[in-house]
C-alpha cells in the first residue's frame, strides 16, 4: 500500500499517537505566537529523524529561540542561557 503523504505521512504516525493529535493536547489554552511556535517545536522535533535530520533540530531550535524571546519581553528580566 502506497503512503498517504498529505493525511498520513510516516513522518508525522510514527509512534502510538499521530503528531497532530499531541499537538492539539499541547497548545490547548495556547494563542497567538506561543500557540504556533509550541507545535512548530513538536512538529520538527516530532519528525527530524524522520525526515529533516539536523535542519529539523535547527529549525525546532529557532522556534524555541523566539518563543523564549516573546517570553521575555513579558518580564521585567530575563537572562539568555
Amino acid at each position: 500500500m502506497l503512503e498517504d503523504k498529505v493525511n498520513h505521512p510516516k513522518h508525522y504516525t510514527n509512534g502510538k499517537v499521530e503528531c497532530i493529535v499531541a499537538i492539539e493536547a499541547a497548545t490547548e489554552g495556547l494563542v497567538g505566537i506561543a500557540a504556533v511556535c509550541t507545535a512548530n517545536v513538536i512538529k520538527y522535533m516530532w519528525r527530524w529523524k524522520l525526515k529533516g535530520g539536523l535542519e529539523d533540530l535547527r529549525k525546532a531550535r529557532w522556534y524555541l529561540d523566539y518563543l523564549i524571546n516573546e517570553e521575555c519581553k513579558k518580564k521585567i528580566l530575563c537572562y539568555k542561557s
